[in-house]
């Protein structure tokens, strides 16, 4: 069982894949900062300095300064503007990574394919003319 793992972790498309997520995580907060340093300064700009991210519902009584207070202090909110900010998130990363495969994809080299040889006959084909030349004697 042990060898079996060993192989399953030595194959490409694993150690692939591991690469793929730890890249993937570093790039998350590249683009975090993207969208809260630099996108979300502007859209705010526009919709006359809103901060998507403190907006919320309170689903209670009470009165709080923002949704810190109030989740600090045990209230029910509904954050939506944590799910606007989150949908910015993936919209820019989807638009980036997109960018990125179309960029690759250019970038690599066209293989062509090899014209492929004939196989010659088939077993069947040779079985059949060693069967009909025997007929023949």
């Amino acid at each position: 069982m042990i060898q079996e793992f060993k192989d399953f972790i030595a194959k490409g498309n694993v150690m692939d894949m591991a690469v793929g997520i730890i890249i993937g995580a570093a790039f998350t907060a590249i683009v975090g900062s993207l969208v809260a340093d630099l996108i979300n300064p502007i859209i705010s700009l526009f919709m006359g300095g809103v901060d998507f991210s403190g907006l919320y519902v309170l689903l209670g009584s009470g009165e709080y300064a923002s949704i810190a207070a109030a989740e600090e202090a045990g209230a029910a909110v509904f954050a939506y503007g944590r799910f606007i900010m989150a949908v910015i998130n993936f919209l820019v990363i989807a638009w980036v990574v997109f960018m990125l495969v179309k960029a690759v994809n250019r970038a690599k080299p066209e293989v062509e394919e090899a014209p492929v040889a004939d196989p010659g006959p088939s077993e069947l084909d040779i079985l059949i003319e060693i069967r009909d030349s025997l007929k023949k004697k």
